[in-house]
């Protein structure tokens, strides 16, 4: 007999989601309600985990990530952390719109 064992971090990175799916900021929520159901012609889901991080938005059908970006990310570190990241989702064959949240 088979069994799948589960990723503990896969389901640190659903959990997380889940939370900011509850928890989100307001330019999230103001998108959100402009991208949901389908609005735009294509579907978004937001706060998805790909390849180990959770994007705020995601279109399945063009590959495109939409980031609201707050102000942790004008921290040196977090800005470094944001480059490699987009590094990796740009190998990977995603697109990433980059906003402040303001």
């Amino acid at each position: 007999m088979f069994t799948t064992e589960v990723n503990p971090w896969r389901k640190h990175l659903k959990d997380f989601a889940r939370q900011n799916r509850n928890q989100p900021t307001e330019a999230e929520n103001v998108l959100w309600q402009a991208l949901r159901n389908s609005k735009l012609g294509v579907r978004f889901r937001r706060q998805h985990a790909i390849d180990g991080y959770i994007v705020d938005f995601f279109c399945t059908r063009a590959f495109l990530i939409i980031e609201l970006d707050g102000e942790i990310h004008l921290a040196s570190d977090q800005a470094e952390y944001d480059t490699g990241r987009t590094f990796t989702l740009t190998e990977l064959g995603y697109r990433e719109l980059r906003f402040t949240n303001q």
